[in-house]
């Protein structure tokens, strides 16, 4: 099969769910059909790289029309659909279209961008110049859109306004390593989301030190500190200086929804350096949180500084009683140190919409976990001690009572 001979006749499975307003307002449902698209279109992909590209772009083009009438006041709906462009965007890119087929493509996603109301597909904007595949499209692609991009970041009040290709334009020249004229372009006063293609372009031609003074320089109330620091990163590490990245944005850079999710982010980027001492460092950087630190530290396999880390600070007792659950079998001395600690937290007051059953449960895994290490007597005395500290609370009257049972 050549280049650019597509397949005629493939039916996709997501085509039919995705209609015009098909989810409603309920935005679960969606975000599963969104996952299954995905899942479906890179099978394709991975034995047919064009007809990938082909459900991609259709998908694009179906989604905010099928996804308009939808509660998206949670994040949850714009977070799949945001998954899902950064997905499927290299199958389009890495498709071995040709220069008709491709500007084809581009076509349909700027229409699909265009109409996008709510918005969805917004940030494909900001992939545009890799979607254009060559310099030569990307420089073309510029070439149709950098007068009114020009126009919208005009100083002139009677001239400037939103134009929903200036990203487009921004990535295009950038793609096209026309870096002077995209400096250019972005010079006046603009959001820092146009500017930081300067500072990629500033990267691009070896002006490392010039790139990182550039965005440090866009920092203000308005501009997304996460974002400038991640590319000073990302600047920094393409031009080996990864101690430095490090040092100065590894650990601002890398905030992920969870504590778990960000340690890994950073030890990914990061392999010379050992997970104890990134743990270490993120730990240290924000005081008074230390327990919160306690799943990633146990996640990674860090067991006697995860106690530690829960006994410093608070720690959500549900967490720790389910470590100390999970853990009976592969390392009890763990899981009776996490159940301890649980119990601890729950008589000072700690946790999020504690009931007795919370505290039941984190007694009797405690108590099944010493049980199995010979260590009940032990173990019960400690309560007992716990108890007495902070006694006549909601959890020391359920203790109380379970150890008079006992």
């Amino acid at each position: 099969m050549g280049a650019n001979t597509k397949k005629t006749g493939h039916t996709w499975d997501f085509r039919s769910r995705f209609r015009a307003r098909a989810f409603g307002w309920k935005s679960q449902p969606a975000i599963t059909r969104v996952k299954q698209a995905v899942a479906e279109i890179s099978k394709a992909a991975r034995t047919d790289p064009m007809l990938g590209a082909e459900g991609a772009i259709l998908l694009f083009e179906r989604l905010s029309p099928a996804l308009e009438q939808i509660d998206s006041s949670s994040g949850a709906i714009g977070s799949a659909v945001n998954h899902a462009i950064t997905e499927l965007v290299p199958v389009i890119a890495q498709a071995p279209a040709d220069r008709k087929t491709r500007e084809k493509w581009l076509e349909r996603l700027y229409r699909a961008h265009e109409d996008d109301q709510i918005p969805y597909i917004e940030i494909l904007g900001d992939y545009w110049g890799e979607l254009c595949g060559t310099k030569e499209i990307a420089s073309a692609q510029a070439d149709k859109l950098i007068g009114i991009t020009r126009m919208a970041l005009s100083s002139d009040k009677n001239l400037r306004g939103h134009f929903h290709g200036t990203s487009m334009c921004a990535t295009a020249l950038l793609r096209a390593e026309r870096y002077d004229e995209l400096i250019e372009l972005v010079s006046g006063k603009c959001l820092w989301h146009y500017k930081r293609y300067a500072a990629k372009a500033l990267a691009a031609q070896g002006k490392t030190r010039e790139a990182i003074d550039y965005a440090e320089a866009c920092r203000s109330p308005w501009a997304a500190d996460w974002d400038i620091n991640r590319v000073c990163e990302e600047t920094l590490l393409a031009a080996g200086l990864a101690d430095e990245a490090y040092q100065r944005y590894g650990l601002l850079g890398n905030r992920h929804g969870t504590y778990v999710a960000t340690l890994r982010a950073i030890a990914k980027k990061y392999p010379h350096k050992r997970p104890a001492e990134i743990l270490g460092d993120l730990v240290t950087a924000a005081p008074g949180e230390e327990g919160k630190w306690f799943a990633a530290a146990k996640d990674i396999g860090l067991y006697a500084e995860a106690l530690d880390l829960a006994s410093r600070a608070p720690c959500e007792p549900k967490t720790l009683t389910r470590a100390a659950r999970d853990f009976l079998e592969d390392n009890p001395d763990f899981a009776l140190g996490s159940g301890m600690l649980a119990l601890r937290w729950l008589v000072r007051g700690h946790g999020y919409e504690i009931t007795s059953a919370d505290v039941w449960a984190a007694y009797a895994t405690t108590m099944k976990v010493a049980e199995r290490l010979g260590r009940s007597d032990q173990t019960k005395a400690q309560i007992r001690k716990l108890v007495a500290e902070i006694p006549g609370g909601f959890a020391c009257r359920i203790l109380e009572r379970e150890l008079a049972e006992g």
